[in-house]
């Protein structure tokens, strides 16, 4: 069988203005001022600490004491505004028949990871395959994590019959790394910079074109 694995923020849910909105949170319990969405945006893919050294700069010397305002921040406000993108169900409800197996590979919070795929009943699609931050000794763009995922799907072994699907460059980079195709969502908020890709698509849906039943 052959496997699909997704990234989660720009690909399969919109939650720009969640995670905004929650390092806006942090800012102000530090006295700072508010930064807009598309500054914050900027520093996602790369893990929460990453983020956050890079979206609060004046604090940058104190990651974790900034990850620990943020964590309770998140836990408060990630299902507020948070969406799946269009036809995301569908498409993985279509993969799933078709006989694809599916995963998770994301640098999102292990927490907030579970929590989203919960809340919108999407748990079920992935099962035990879900690799998050925190969950790996490593993140993207670094194939470890895609490796780890494929390990908890039944022992599947990754071939290059394989996707991974993601919105960033740190996606399309991990695909190259683990020797997998990669679809790059250019409807995201990542940035594909000199990576490379299979495919571009501009809805989720679009992969059903590509991921056949047999490869």
């Amino acid at each position: 069988m052959n496997a699909a694995f997704f990234d989660i923020d720009g690909t399969l849910f919109d939650t720009r203005a969640d995670l905004a909105a929650t390092v806006n949170h942090t800012r102000a319990d530090l006295g700072l001022e508010p930064k807009s969405v598309d500054e914050v945006m900027l520093h996602v893919g790369l893990g929460a600490r990453h983020l956050l050294a890079n979206a609060i700069p004046e604090r940058a010397d104190d990651v974790e004491r900034l990850w620990e305002i943020f964590r309770s921040h998140y836990a408060e406000h990630m299902l507020e505004t948070v969406e799946p993108y269009p036809g995301v169900r569908r498409t993985l409800e279509e993969l799933r028949d078709r006989g694809w197996l599916l995963g998770i590979n994301t640098a999102k919070p292990s927490f907030a990871t579970h929590a989203i795929l919960e809340h919108f009943g999407m748990a079920r699609f992935f099962g035990n395959a879900v690799v998050a931050g925190g969950d790996c000794a490593e993140m993207k763009p670094s194939a470890l994590p895609l490796r780890e995922c494929a390990s908890r799907m039944r022992g599947h072994r990754v071939s290059s019959h394989d996707w991974m699907v993601g919105d960033n460059w740190t996606d399309m980079q991990c695909a190259v790394n683990a020797g997998v195709k990669g679809a790059y969502c250019t409807y995201g908020f990542g940035v594909l910079n000199d990576a490379r890709c299979t495919v571009k698509i501009n809805r989720i849906d679009e992969l059903l074109r590509y991921l056949k039943s047999e490869d």
